[in-house]
């Protein structure tokens, strides 16, 4: 089996790799301290578009509109009430940086769910054309190296620390890995699965956005709406210029 080892250095390439952004970020201390403010909208903006221009277009053209939509919406409705669950059992939970905790396990489960997939993606693609498989880990990076800057300012601002914050976000990481080695053990099979997954996914970036990121955007000074209104519009614009180009 000579395509293992390439294949988890691609899977590296396009998880551990993308972690790079949201490391540096939290190593410097004034950068990690404006995360609570700033990197909230830029996560907001990557997960939107994410979800619209990548996620939603591949689960429609997997499963068809008739399906992926609806499954979407049962999704958004039971993390609507997985929420609501987490929310009356943590009401100690008052200090103000812990209004973003309840949002964390969703985060964290979306972006596994996403991670997977891209070792899925990046083993399926490099078992059909080896160097197809070396664009998708290449586009992967690229759309993980911002998408990680913003999970990690959102944990930030939820009030975790940096040591466990790069810990989850390892954990979250290696699911490309476990992708790569499903693709790998099941590549006939795992195409029905993974459809859905990817309607997962969107479902739970369309809540994570909507819901509880886009209303803690704002602030009491016109500087700091100005800033988080443009790191809104360049989350959405880098993501948007990742997937229309790779």
């Amino acid at each position: 089996m000579n395509v293992i080892l390439p294949i988890f250095g691609l899977s590296f390439l396009g998880s551990i790799a993308g972690l790079i952004g949201g490391i540096i970020l939290l190593t410097n201390k004034k950068w990690g301290q404006s995360l609570s403010v700033h990197a909230v909208p830029f996560a907001a903006g990557v997960l939107l578009t994410v979800a619209f221009l990548d996620l939603l277009p591949e689960s429609i053209a997997a499963l068809s509109s008739e399906v992926a939509l609806p499954f979407i919406l049962v999704v958004i409705v039971a993390a609507f009430l997985l929420q609501q669950f987490l929310v009356h059992f943590h009401h100690h939970d008052e200090h103000k940086h812990n209004e973003f905790t309840k949002t964390v396990p969703l985060v964290l489960f979306g972006d596994s769910v996403h991670n997977f997939l891209d070792g899925v993606a990046i083993a399926a693609t490099f078992l059909t054309e080896p160097r197809l498989g070396l664009l998708v880990a290449v586009s992967t990076f690229l759309h993980e190296l911002p998408q990680e800057i913003g999970d990690f300012g959102l944990l930030a601002a939820a009030g975790w620390q940096k040591k466990r914050i790069i810990t989850f976000n390892l954990i979250t990481a290696a699911a490309t890995f476990l992708g790569a080695g499903v693709a790998l053990l099941f590549a006939t099979t795992l195409v029905g699965v993974t459809n859905y997954l990817l309607a997962v996914a969107a479902g739970l970036f369309f809540y994570i956005a909507a819901t509880d990121l886009l209303p803690k955007v704002g602030g009491r000074s016109r500087d700091i709406v100005w800033h988080q209104s443009l790191l809104f519009l360049v989350g959405v614009f880098l993501m948007a210029t990742v997937t229309r180009f790779f």
